[in-house]
């Protein structure tokens, strides 16, 4: 374990482990729908989740701020904040899908620090954290090479995601290899493990896309913006993420192709 660390990755792999259990308590079982003012839906289970893991981050480590998917911002202007997204994929969760996951991230000074992907109806978990190696399930993983965007298989959760910026996904879409949608924050997952190439999204929130980071770059990737800048507390939800940074700049230039 990195000793820089150790505290705080105790206690997001601890944040996890509380939200599970919370969170499958819910799935499939009926569940009373709550349309938030963006029309996206959320349930108990996001809300129970969300407030569990924020009681024990006070307990623990009462001076960081949190901003959290489900109850909003508190102290993000210190120099640790913690990023919470209790259910990404509430869709899928709603639907009885397995492939929805909680996200938890550590920013230091605005730069994620540590990443969890924790998928529990799957019993999965990568844990990134700056200066080691990204785990999943305990052990050791590493993003593969792809320097061909032909030979390249892309994921995005929809592409409906892309709004305005459709016709640039399309451009990378187009040239590559197979482009697959549907499993939320699980394509990180199996891009650090090496068993995809890309992933491109946008319309993400903060609390999306802050704990893909460490997680991809401890398995050798590369997590930038559209505009190839590090993600942190102030980028725009827009996300490249590939295991070859040469294929990750090809994706670029053709999403910011004029």
């Amino acid at each position: 374990m990195n000793q820089l660390y150790s505290k705080e990755l105790s206690l997001a792999e601890k944040l996890a482990d509380i939200a599970r259990p919370i969170v499958l308590e819910h799935f499939r079982d009926p569940l009373d729908i709550i349309a938030k003012n963006d029309a996206s839906p959320v349930t108990v289970a996001d809300r129970n989740a969300e407030l569990a893991m924020r009681a024990l981050i006070a307990e623990t480590f009462p001076d960081h701020g949190i901003l959290g998917e489900e109850f909003g911002c508190k102290n993000t202007n210190a120099d640790y904040v913690w990023t919470l997204d209790p259910i990404d994929g509430t869709k899928s969760f709603i639907t009885g899908t397995p492939m929805f996951g909680t996200l938890i991230s550590l920013l230091k000074e605005g730069r994620p620090i540590i990443g969890i992907i924790d998928m529990p109806a799957l019993n999965e978990r990568w844990v990134g954290c700056d200066g080691q190696s990204t785990t999943f399930n305990g052990e050791d993983v590493q993003v593969r090479a792809c320097t061909d965007l032909g030979n390249a298989w892309l994921y995005a959760t929809s592409p409906h995601m892309f709004e305005d910026d459709f016709p640039a996904f399309e451009k990378v879409r187009k040239q590559a290899h197979c482009a697959l949608y549907g499993i939320d924050c699980y394509a990180y997952g199996l891009l650090a493990n090496g068993a995809c190439d890309l992933v491109i999204e946008a319309t993400m929130g903060t609390y999306d896309f802050c704990a893909l980071a460490p997680v991809i770059t401890g398995a050798g990737g590369t997590i930038t913006d559209w505009q190839g800048n590090p993600l942190g507390l102030k980028s725009d939800g827009r996300v490249v993420a590939a295991g070859d940074r040469s294929l990750a700049e090809t994706a670029r230039n053709l999403l910011n192709l004029k």
